[in-house]
C-alpha cells in the first residue's frame, strides 16, 4: 500500500453557487491538506482524508471573503476545518469512481458522493511518480449549517442552497 503526498503547487479546490439567482460565484480554498494511501493500480482500495482550513477561502473579493469568514457563514474562528473522510469508493470504470464520505462543515456532519476521474500515472521530468484526479460533487449548504441569506426585491434569494464543489489534484507516489 502506497502513501501518496499531495502536490499543493498543482492541486486545487473549487466551489461555485447561485448569487441573486441570476449568475454563480465562485471561489477557492487556498489552504488544504490532502492525505491518500492505497495501491495506485486500483483506486477503490484507497483511503481518503481532507482537511480544508475555512479562513483561506478566497472568492477574489476581500468584503465577501470576510462575510463568509463571519458567524454568518462559516465562523472560521470557532470551525477553523471542513473534513471530508472516505468510507466507500466505489470503481465505474477503468477511469472512473465514486468516493462516499463524511464531509463535516461546521462540526454537521453528512455524507456524500463525490465522482472522480483518474488522469494517469505519469514520471516528471524529476523522476516523481505521479497520479492526478478530478473530482466534483454537491452539497446543501443548509444542511451544513450555513442558512445566512436574504430576500430580493425582485423576488428570489441572495445566496443559492446548492454549493457544487470541484477540483483537481495532484499526488506524488512514496
Amino acid at each position: 500500500m502506497a502513501t501518496w503526498t499531495v502536490d499543493k503547487a498543482h492541486s486545487e479546490i473549487e466551489f461555485k453557487v447561485r448569487h441573486m439567482m441570476i449568475s454563480s460565484v465562485k471561489g477557492f480554498f487556498q489552504n488544504f491538506n490532502f492525505n491518500m494511501s492505497g495501491d495506485p493500480q486500483d483506486i477503490s482500495t484507497a483511503a481518503v482524508r481532507i482537511a480544508i482550513e475555512t479562513s483561506s477561502i478566497n472568492t477574489k473579493n476581500e468584503q465577501r471573503d470576510q462575510h463568509l469568514r463571519s458567524e454568518d457563514f462559516f465562523n472560521t474562528t470557532r470551525y477553523p476545518e471542513i473534513t471530508f473522510e472516505s468510507t466507500t469508493i466505489n470503481r465505474l470504470n477503468e477511469e472512473e469512481y465514486e468516493v462516499t464520505g463524511n464531509l463535516t462543515i461546521k462540526n454537521i456532519t453528512k455524507p456524500i458522493t463525490f465522482h472522480v476521474e483518474v488522469g494517469g500515472l505519469a514520471k516528471d521530468p524529476w523522476g516523481n511518480e505521479k497520479i492526478g484526479f478530478a473530482f466534483r460533487g454537491k452539497v446543501n449548504r443548509e444542511d451544513f449549517g450555513l442558512t445566512w441569506n436574504t430576500t430580493l426585491e425582485t423576488g428570489g434569494v441572495m445566496v443559492g442552497e446548492e454549493v457544487k464543489i470541484q477540483g483537481d489534484v495532484q499526488f506524488i507516489l512514496n
